[in-house]
């Protein structure tokens, strides 16, 4: 069951106004991998700061170490985080998402010195948000894969996806100096 409609106050513009998503439901325990997707806050290119990126990785670093998540792709972008991972049975990935995140925001609002702020005066780095999906087959998996190495090409970033130093496309072609180990399937 997809979850009701929510009214959502933008609270710097004062405007109200009917939110086109809905509050997805996450499922775990389906034994299948899981692409997430999270945005900085009002897409504020955080990530644009190497600091930042490695504050975020050592996060992601700790996901997969302390709670035994497979780390299968991803990539860092300026503004966003998209993530391949394969949970194991009976862990609720969206709380572990959340608890990432805010880890990872209370290191970079002390790193950062280009804060953006909640209404309230409170720094803001990710949207309260994140996009979940489970990859039922592993053909899905590896286009997710695919799409996270291929992301910064169609940003018009770089040419190739080997030029983007922040995602797992290295990784898979068997480059040593990597910034994060994956777990990794065959592409």
């Amino acid at each position: 069951m997809v979850g009701k409609r929510m009214i959502v106050i933008d609270k710097l513009d004062k405007h109200v106004y009917k939110s086109n998503t809905t509050r997805l439901r996450h499922y775990d325990n389906l034994g299948t991998a899981r692409f997430v997707t999270f945005s900085c806050y009002r897409r504020h290119p955080y990530f644009a700061d190497e600091i930042c990126i490695r504050a975020l990785m050592d996060q992601i670093r700790t996901l997969r170490e302390d709670h035994a998540v497979q780390l299968l792709g991803y990539v860092v972008m300026a503004d966003h985080v998209h993530l391949v991972l394969f949970p194991p049975n009976g862990l609720k990935l969206g709380r572990l998402i959340g608890q990432m995140k805010g880890r990872s925001a209370r290191v970079i609002t002390s790193l950062s010195s280009n804060l953006v702020r909640r209404a309230d005066g409170r720094p803001a780095v990710w949207q309260r948000r994140c996009y979940d999906h489970n990859c039922r087959k592993a053909e899905t998996v590896r286009e997710k894969i695919v799409y996270c190495h291929n992301n910064p090409v169609r940003r018009g970033l770089v040419s190739s996806p080997d030029e983007w130093r922040w995602s797992s496309y290295r990784w898979y072609q068997g480059k040593q100096e990597v910034p994060l180990d994956i777990d990794g399937i065959a592409l």
